[in-house]
């Protein structure tokens, strides 16, 4: 079982910043070559660290809990702009909803559900992003749901999946049935990782803090919306 935990940011960040930090002291201080490579090892190690932290099963997944500090993370709009979310930064409550990709029927169909109760969640207050795996260029046109009009974000490498710790790795023989029925994940995400979140919900308050989670391992089943109102309800920044 993967036990949770909090990292306040996602792995190809902290590795960044760890590089930049190296190259920094290998500049002020002269220090040895060999001293640099074994700084880019450990930043190695931790990406490492990172695939080997998310689980081959979805039943294995244990999401960020409730009164948790929610992590930074960044993700794509369709023109590929990067949008980044910090806990000290929330304006108002803001729902993050996480959904397999256009081609899955069951997210198009919860996406359609939810435009019963988006626009009163707008108008209590919230901030709503759905977060796809598919890649920037595909966000709106791969869905097969009508009048979609919401703020669709693209987590094609799964970098805020993995800081809510809701991804888990496919095996061959999924990703084969997938393709089966025409569902080609490098295709679809651009990226290689054969990677999918479970779909999931969190409500976070203007403080940075997790309020609510829903995290069903069981794809088919979704949050709807009557759920979601009667969960975010309590949150509302307008009553």
């Amino acid at each position: 079982m993967i036990k949770s935990y909090y990292d306040p940011l996602p792995y190809p960040a902290r590795v960044a910043l760890f590089l930049e930090e190296s190259n920094r002291l290998r500049k002020s201080s002269s220090l040895p070559l060999r001293v640099l490579i074994s700084c880019i090892g450990l930043a190695a190690a931790l990406v490492a660290a990172a695939q080997a932290a998310v689980p081959n099963d979805p039943t294995q997944v244990e999401p960020l809990a409730v009164g948790t500090r929610a992590p930074v993370f960044s993700a794509q709009t369709k023109d590929g702009e990067l949008r980044t979310f910090s806990p000290d930064r929330y304006q108002k409550p803001t729902i993050v909803l996480f959904y397999r990709g256009g081609w899955c029927p069951y997210c198009n169909s919860q996406l359609s559900d939810l435009r019963l109760v988006e626009p009163k969640l707008r108008q209590s207050g919230f901030e709503i992003v759905f977060l796809s795996t598919d890649r920037p260029s595909i966000l709106y046109s791969s869905l097969k749901a009508e009048n979609i009009h919401y703020t669709l974000l693209s987590d094609s490498r799964l970098e805020a999946a993995k800081a809510f710790h809701i991804a888990y790795h496919l095996d061959d023989a999924t990703l084969a049935n997938m393709k089966k029925y025409g569902v080609d994940l490098d295709s679809s995400t651009g990226e290689s990782l054969h990677e999918l979140p479970v779909p999931s919900v969190f409500i976070i308050d203007k403080t940075g803090t997790i309020r609510y989670v829903y995290s069903n391992p069981d794809y088919k089943i979704r949050l709807g919306a009557d759920a979601l109102w009667a969960a975010a309800k309590p949150y509302a920044a307008v009553q």
